[in-house]
């Protein structure tokens, strides 16, 4: 079965003024004017094309993006044409995300959020993170997304493609200095997942240099279909279903998931794991670690042990032993052993590294391995958590997470109990 596409794509390669949302829509209502799209096309837009990077006011910029996203639909409405582009959102909870969104003539079809944000331009310390990398659904199939840097993480795509998607979209600041990484990079996104790729950059120059331009749409053989230069201009292109199909009637790689993991070799002990956290610290990445018996592995660690691994780079898990657990739970615990345990751990796709500690608390482990991030349960007082001080004097932080379920292993155990004594 052919998936559907969008016919016909453009990308609308604006000058963004920093800020200002007022100069920024001028520019953007005349250049779509002039381009005069015909029904059916997908247009694709810069990063934070409304706004741009404006951290100081980014709060306020996000409280105007539903009347900015008003204005498209209106305009797609009008044209039967469809947007994509990144807005800052600001969420009910005070959150603010760099969301791409999809709209088309009913509206908004469906957004991604920016999972992997900038540390070299701070974008980090302003938006939050997202952590859905779903492809969004259309009339004409669905859409896989990408924010600037996420171009650098072929995961995302890759998720996006294997649900079905043969169009991924890119909206970016990408800056001049790093132009030719941007063309390399967006070829490879297509040959990959031999898909059609859309990516619409800014142009001119904003506080930290110049943009790169050279918006690109491209085919899923790696052809490029058109190309802009560093100026403002609109690019656009015909796209044909059937190219995508005939990439991969001759092979699919997007088809193929071999599973080649092997979990078990996150188990380590704590003679080798220092070296292994002291070379990912070379690199830039930020290690987390939080500890716990984890007898009955249960919904609630699971929510617990992504939060945390959302934290950082490597979520380091201290693991009580089975003496420690027997110290503190009573000689009816653990139920699991360590080693299995351990081995039930490391099976889950947030956790790096799963080390034992035999003493009642992970102070010593901690102190020695001083992760950046140490994380326990928002029930636990700060000045309470083990290792916190140490974390704390070396410049790392803590974090405390809410338990989002309700379940425990106590109450798994009682519950076990009660069914059999019945």
């Amino acid at each position: 079965m052919m998936e559907q596409i969008f016919p016909r794509v453009a990308c609308l390669q604006m000058p963004l003024q920093q800020g200002d949302v007022d100069a920024n829509l001028k520019e953007f209502r005349g250049m779509l004017a002039a381009a005069c799209f015909a029904p059916d096309t997908l247009v694709v837009l810069p990063e934070l094309w409304a706004t741009g990077f404006d951290y100081a006011n980014i709060g306020t910029l996000a409280e105007q993006t539903p009347q900015l996203l008003a204005e498209l639909r209106q305009k797609a409405a009008r044209a039967g044409i469809w947007f994509a582009g990144s807005l800052p959102e600001k969420t009910a909870a005070g959150k603010i995300y760099n969301s791409l969104f999809v709209v088309g003539p009913e509206g908004v079809a469906g957004r991604y959020q920016k999972q992997h944000l900038f540390r070299l331009w701070q974008e980090d310390q302003y938006l939050t993170a997202g952590k859905e990398a779903q492809a969004v659904l259309t009339p004409f199939g669905s859409i896989g997304a990408l924010v600037c840097y996420d171009l650098r993480f072929p995961e995302i795509s890759r998720r996006q493609v294997f649900s079905g998607c043969t169009l991924l979209v890119v909206s970016a600041q990408w800056p001049a200095v790093r132009s030719d990484h941007w063309r390399i990079l967006l070829q490879a996104r297509a040959v990959e997942n031999q898909a059609f790729v859309v990516a619409c950059n800014g142009s001119g120059n904003i506080s930290v240099g110049d943009l790169a331009g050279h918006s690109m749409i491209i085919a899923p053989s790696g052809r490029v279909l058109a190309e802009a230069d560093e100026h403002p201009a609109v690019i656009r292109a015909e796209l044909k279903a059937a190219d995508a199909e005939a990439a991969r009637s001759r092979f699919c790689s997007v088809a193929e998931r071999p599973w080649y993991g092997r979990d078990s070799d996150k188990f380590v002990t704590q003679e080798i794991l220092p070296e292994r956290l002291t070379r990912m610290r070379a690199q830039g990445s930020r290690i987390v670690f939080t500890n716990g018996c984890f007898d009955l592995l249960h919904a609630g660690h699971v929510s617990y042990l992504e939060e945390a691994r959302r934290c950082g780079d490597c979520l380091v898990i201290g693991l009580n032993s089975d003496r420690s657990v027997q110290a503190l739970k009573g000689p009816s615990r653990p139920v699991n052993n360590e080693l299995e345990r351990a081995r039930v751990l490391a099976a889950l796709g947030c956790v790096d590294f799963v080390v034992l500690f035999d003493e009642d608390t992970p102070r010593r482990l901690i102190t020695l391995l001083l992760p950046d991030i140490l994380v326990k349960g928002a029930d636990w007082p700060e000045d309470q958590i083990a290792g916190g001080a140490e974390v704390k004097a070396a410049g790392g932080e803590i974090v405390r997470i809410p338990f989002t379920c309700q379940t425990s292993t106590s109450g798994i155990i009682d519950k076990i109990s009660a069914s059999v004594c019945s």
